[in-house]
């Protein structure tokens, strides 16, 4: 019969699950693989899973969510054909809603274009960096498992693509972003950006000295730069700067001679 496992031999074993699934692929890796990164011997597996697509079910579920919810029986069973492809859709619609830009589509106009723009980057950005290590794994699998990535590349980053185009074109049309050569490109860019500096920036050694506010903001503050109108994006520093000229002026002209 099954029963509930009270201890947290779980949450390592997803733990060693989504370090193998990243590196081998879901295809090459092998339960023996999951095993031996996490120190134990393979038949101690099948105590919490029936089976690797019970166990890659079992990851997707928890990869995404930080609230695992409630203890599951175990050991888990193996998912029907195509129930965790609907459950990773569904997930997927879940976790990467983006709220800012579906907003900004509604809308023709806005008062400050710079701001808007910065938003939708922060909240892309906190998504790809809240699930970076998950969003890797289902990157790697989505190589040699084709249905795997239709969800993940046309389900999921395909569709932000399209709605960053369609927002680039809209405040381009309307001369409050830059207008660029190829829009599709600029949205590729955008999220490549921040795909690096949120996700892969982690696994790259020569980076361990960029902390993760200093890569958002550096990644938001060079997208706003490069699209936005530059008497938009900089009226705010040539007004500084005249400031701090006028008041050296005064200060000049005050002293004693």
């Amino acid at each position: 019969m099954p029963r509930t496992r009270p201890d947290n031999r779980l949450d390592q074993l997803v733990a060693a699950a989504v370090t193998v699934f990243t590196q081998k692929g879901y295809r090459r890796t092998q339960m023996a693989d999951v095993a031996r990164s996490m120190g134990v011997s393979p038949g101690t597996l099948y105590l919490y899973v029936e089976s690797k697509e019970a166990l890659f079910d079992l990851v997707v579920q928890r990869a995404f969510s930080p609230h695992p919810g409630a203890a599951p029986r175990l050991p888990i069973p193996t998912p029907k054909p195509a129930a965790t492809l609907r459950r990773l859709r569904q997930r997927m619609a879940e976790e990467t809603r983006l709220p800012q830009l579906d907003a900004a589509l509604r809308h023709r106009h806005v008062d400050d274009p710079a701001a808007e723009l910065a938003d939708i980057v922060r909240e892309y950005y906190g998504i790809v960096e809240r699930h970076h290590r998950g969003i890797r794994l289902l990157e790697r699998s989505a190589l040699d498992w084709p249905e795997l990535a239709s969800v993940f590349y046309r389900g999921m980053r395909r569709d932000v693509l399209d709605r960053l185009t369609r927002y680039l074109e809209l405040r381009a049309r309307h001369k409050l972003l830059r207008a660029v050569t190829h829009p599709q490109s600029a949205a590729r860019f955008i999220n490549e950006a921040i795909a690096w500096f949120g996700m892969h920036r982690h696994n790259d050694l020569d980076s361990t000295h960029i902390g993760d506010r200093e890569a958002q903001e550096t990644v938001v503050d060079l997208i706003v730069h490069a699209l936005t109108v530059p008497d938009r994006c900089d009226r705010p520093v040539k007004d500084r700067r005249r400031s701090l000229a006028t008041h050296s002026s005064m200060h000049a002209a005050r002293r004693p001679r």
